[in-house]
């Protein structure tokens, strides 16, 4: 991950800053691994936050006049915090702090108790709240208390991901067929992002927030929590925080950035970060609006290929 970067100018110090703020050498572990370190919340998340930063350095220096007229910038979930330090409404390293300290916190309230997420293919007649209710009556049975289980992204039309114990997401594979869910898959993650699970990092998360400057952001910066323009700095604190816990609505910020009036032509969408996950999910939102989305590749040396 992130390989395709360091060729350009910035990313270097980039990771540099990164290594110096979380102790350890983020990029080695991006391009060498070991694949479980990065895939632990704690490190994943710094590595997403610096990397699609990256990847808009690589977008600069190819087409510096599609980030110099950007109009517009979101993130999904860890995307969040990349998206506002893009439109300027928080410094870099300031950034990459609360971003230490979310994932650290989060990872800790993984490990609490045994949980995940389940990413589910519906149908036209899927009932999410019924089966996330009827999964919580089911761990009440067999004796846990106050169990989650809940909506924790949406991301496009009959796609959820439903996160909350590990008991109440077996139940729900196991009775997939009667909430007419088409497909049913675990994630490879150790917690219930998204859900009342992550209550115990809120705190840690908000102080780290209100140590930090946060400015009005130069272009519109779309909140994961209610698919809507941040408005002023408090706001953003504010939002961060609950962000932790309420789900991530993305495919309403999709229809947010695109709704327009019929024939008038949809913006270039550039997916800076790795992976195309994103652009996936804008194909299935909005097809126009997916024609002319491009990704930004941040795994291969690729300095020849045409944006």
């Amino acid at each position: 991950m992130g390989r395709g970067l360091l060729q350009y100018p910035n990313v270097a110090g980039l990771f540099r800053v990164a290594q110096q703020l979380l102790g350890y050498d983020l990029l080695s572990l991006c391009l060498e691994g070991p694949q479980e370190q990065l895939d632990r919340t704690v490190h994943s998340q710094p590595a997403v936050f610096v990397t699609s930063l990256a990847a808009v350095e690589k977008l600069h220096h190819q087409q510096p006049s599609v980030v110099e007229n950007c109009v517009g910038a979101a993130g999904f979930s860890i995307g969040e915090y990349a998206a506002l330090v893009f439109a300027g409404a928080i410094d870099y390293s300031e950034a990459l702090y609360a971003v230490k300290v979310r994932a650290e916190a989060m990872q800790e309230a993984s490990e609490a108790v045994p949980s995940g997420m389940l990413s589910v293919i519906g149908r036209n007649n899927s009932d999410y709240f019924a089966a996330c209710l009827e999964a919580r009556e089911y761990c009440k049975s067999v004796g846990l208390e106050n169990p989650v289980c809940e909506v924790s992204n949406y991301l496009f039309p009959d796609s959820r991901v439903i996160a909350g114990h590990l008991q109440a997401l077996e139940y729900l594979q196991k009775n997939s067929k009667k909430y007419s869910f088409a497909r049913v898959k675990m994630l490879p993650v150790s917690g219930a992002f998204h859900t009342q699970l992550m209550e115990s990092a809120m705190e840690p998360l908000s102080e780290a927030l209100k140590s930090i400057t946060i400015q009005q952001p130069l272009i519109s910066v779309y909140s994961n929590v209610n698919s809507q323009k941040y408005t002023h700095p408090k706001q953003i604190q504010r939002l961060l925080v609950k962000q932790l816990v309420l789900p991530v609505k993305w495919e309403q910020t999709m229809h947010a950035i695109y709704e327009r009036k019929k024939g008038t032509e949809f913006p270039c969408s550039y997916e800076a970060g790795p992976g195309k996950q994103l652009g996936t999910i804008l194909k299935s939102c909005n097809l126009k609006a997916w024609k002319s989305y491009k990704n930004i590749d941040v795994s291969e040396d690729d300095a020849n290929e045409e944006i």
